[in-house]
C-alpha cells in the first residue's frame, strides 16, 4: 500500500511557501491579526524547521525533544530559549510528563506541518519585535486553525492542480517500480486522504492518464489514521468522470475504480486478497483462512509506505501489524553528512565531553558538591552545546538531527 502526499509524489519547496502565504492571508483578513504582517517581509524559511518538532500550546515555543523526552532545544520566534528559562518552564529538569506533553505538546511531524511551524515562529516573533502583548495559547491555535482552514477549504489544492508543473516533482521511474511489483505478483493499494480531483491532477502529472489502472484498489479521502480504528465505516464509490460520490452499497472493491471514505476491516472484507499471485502463505494467512479472520490484509506481509508516522503507519502497525515503511528524505542527507569529517570531528568532541561528564558525575557519586564542582560541569554542558550548535550550522537548520537520540 502507498501514501499519496510525499510518498508516491514529491513537492517542489513552491507548494510549502504557497501554503505559508496563504494562512498568514487568512490570519489577517479573517483572524484579523495586523495589517503590518503582510508588509513585514513574513515569508516561509525552508532552513528554519524539521520534521518532528512540536509546538508548546502555553508558551508558544518550537520546540526539539530528546529520546527521553526533555525539551533539548526550543525557539521563541526565532530567538534560542535559554537553558535557564527551559529549566524553569518545565519544572527545573525540561521534562513534562505523558499527560502534560499530550496536553501541552502539538506535534509537527509531516512535511505540510513545516510550514506550519516556521509560521508560529514567524508571528511570535512579529509580536515580540514591536513588543505587543500576545497571548501565545490563541497565537498557537489562529495559526493552527488557518494552516487547517487552508487545507480543508482546498484552495490550495486547486492551485497545485491547475498547475502541476510548477509544484510536483517529476517521478520519471514512478510507473516501472509499480509495473515491476505487479509483475512479481503483488497486489497494490492506494490509500490517501486527499480528495480524488486533486489526486488525479498529480498522478495523471507523474505517471499519465491511466494510472489508476495499475491499482488493485483506489481509496481517496480515507481519513487517516481514522481508517485504521474505525471498523464501521463503509465505502462510497466515485465517479471517475465527474468526481461525484455515489450512493450505491460497496460490498466489493474493483480494480481500477475509485472509492472514498471506508476502514481497513471494510477493506477486508471488500477485497479477495487470497486470489493473488502468491506462492508462499504465512501462517497469518492461513489461521485466517481456517478461522474465518478476515485476509491477509490483517498480517505483516502487508507493507505499507507513507511519510507521517502517526496519521500513516503507528496503528498500521499496532492495530493490524503491518510492516510499515518511512519516506525520510532527510535521514539520507544527514547520512551523508555524518561521513564528512567537519561533521565527524565536532561528533568526536561531543562524544569525549559527555564522557567527561559522566566520569565526573560517577566519580562525585551522590555526595555533595562544591560551587567549583558545579561550575566545571556546568561548563562543559556548555562546551557541548556550542559543539552541537555547530553541527546543526552544518546540517543548515537551528534544532539540527531529526533524530532524537542526538539529544540527552
Amino acid at each position: 500500500g502507498f501514501d499519496y502526499d510525499y510518498t508516491l509524489v514529491t513537492y517542489k519547496s513552491e507548494l510549502l511557501d504557497l501554503i505559508y502565504d496563504m494562512a498568514l492571508q487568512r490570519l489577517v483578513h479573517d483572524y484579523q491579526y495586523p495589517l503590518e504582517m503582510l508588509e513585514a517581509g513574513m515569508t516561509f524559511d525552508p532552513k528554519f524547521s524539521v520534521r518532528g518538532l512540536a509546538v508548546d500550546r502555553e508558551t508558544g515555543w518550537i520546540c526539539h525533544l530528546s529520546y527521553t523526552h526533555k525539551v533539548a532545544v526550543a525557539y521563541e520566534g526565532r530567538r534560542k530559549v535559554s537553558r535557564e528559562r527551559l529549566m524553569k518552564e518545565y519544572s527545573g529538569k525540561r521534562a513534562l510528563t505523558p499527560s502534560e506533553r499530550k496536553i501541552r505538546l502539538k506535534p509537527l511531524n509531516d512535511l505540510f506541518s513545516m510550514a506550519e511551524c516556521c509560521l508560529i515562529a514567524d508571528v511570535v516573533q512579529f509580536f515580540n519585535d514591536r513588543e505587543m502583548p500576545f497571548c501565545p495559547r490563541n497565537a498557537v491555535y489562529d495559526v493552527l486553525g488557518a494552516i487547517g482552514s487552508t487545507h480543508i477549504s482546498g484552495d490550495f489544492h486547486r492551485i497545485v492542480a491547475n498547475d502541476p508543473e510548477k509544484y510536483f516533482e517529476p517521478r520519471p521511474h514512478l510507473r516501472e517500480v509499480l509495473q515491476k511489483l505487479k509483475d512479481s505478483g503483488k497486489r497494490i493499494i492506494f490509500v490517501s486522504n486527499s480528495p480524488y480531483w486533486y489526486v488525479d491532477a498529480g498522478m495523471n502529472y507523474v505517471i499519465g492518464e491511466h494510472w489508476r489502472e495499475m491499482w488493485d484498489a483506489i481509496i481517496v479521502s480515507a481519513g487517516k489514521p481514522r481508517f485504521y480504528t474505525e471498523s464501521k465505516r463503509p465505502f462510497r464509490q466515485v465517479c471517475k468522470e465527474t468526481g461525484r460520490v455515489q450512493f450505491k452499497r460497496v460490498t466489493r472493491l474493483e480494480p481500477g475504480e475509485v472509492y472514498s471514505d471506508g476502514c481497513l476491516k471494510e477493506l477486508t472484507k471488500c477485497l479477495d486478497w487470497y486470489s493473488a499471485a502468491v506462492d508462499v502463505q504465512s501462517e497469518y494467512d492461513i489461521q485466517a483462512q481456517f478461522t474465518g479472520g478476515g485476509s491477509s490484509l490483517t498480517s505483516p506481509n502487508v507493507l505499507y509506505v507513507g511519510d507521517s508516522l502517526f496519521a500513516d503507519l503507528v496503528d498500521a502497525k499496532r492495530e493490524f501489524g503491518w510492516t510499515t515503511a518511512a519516506v525520510t528524505p532527510e535521514v539520507g542527507y544527514e547520512t551523508e553528512l555524518a561521513d564528512k569529517a567537519q561533521f565527524t570531528n565536532a561528533q568526536n568532541v561531543i562524544d569525549m565531553l559527555l564522557y567527561t561528564l559522566r566520569d565526573i558525575q560517577a566519580e562525585f557519586g551522590s555526595g555533595n558538591r562544591s560551587a567549583e564542582d558545579v561550575e566545571v560541569i556546568d561548563k562543559l554542558e556548555r562546551m557541548v552545546s556550542l559543539w552541537r550548535e555547530e553541527q546543526n550550522k552544518l546540517l543548515g537548520n537551528p534544532f539540527g538531527s531529526v533524530f532524537r537520540a542526538k539529544y540527552q
